[in-house]
C-alpha cells in the first residue's frame, strides 16, 4: 500500500509533534511507533528520512556509553526544537 507524499507529510508531523512533547526523553523507535500506531519499520524509515534532513538526531549509546545493537533511540535537533518552540 503506498501512501500519498500528504500523509506521509502529517505522519511526519507527528512524529516531530510527539518528539517535541517528549523532549528531552529520547523515545525508542518502538515507542514512537506504537504512539502514532504505525508500523515501526516504517517510522524507522521516516526518521532516517528526518535525520538527513537534520531535524532529528540518532542516540546510539545508552547512558552508561554502551552501544545499543539493536535499538535506537531518538530526540529532536536543536535547531527544530528552537524552531518548534518559537511556533508555539
Amino acid at each position: 500500500m503506498k501512501l500519498s507524499q500528504t500523509k506521509k507529510e502529517k505522519i511526519l508531523e507527528q512524529i516531530l509533534l510527539f518528539l517535541y512533547n517528549t523532549f528531552p526523553n529520547q523515545p525508542f523507535t518502538a515507542e514512537i511507533a506504537r504512539e502514532i500506531a504505525r508500523d515501526e519499520e516504517y517510522i524507522k524509515k521516516l526518521l532516517f528520512e528526518l535525520n538527513e534532513k537534520g531535524l532529528v538526531v540518532r542516540i546510539r549509546k545508552n547512558k552508561k556509553g554502551q552501544i545499543f545493537t539493536r535499538r535506537l533511540r531518538w530526540r529532536l535537533s536543536n535547531k527544530a526544537y528552537e524552531a518548534y518552540k518559537d511556533h508555539q
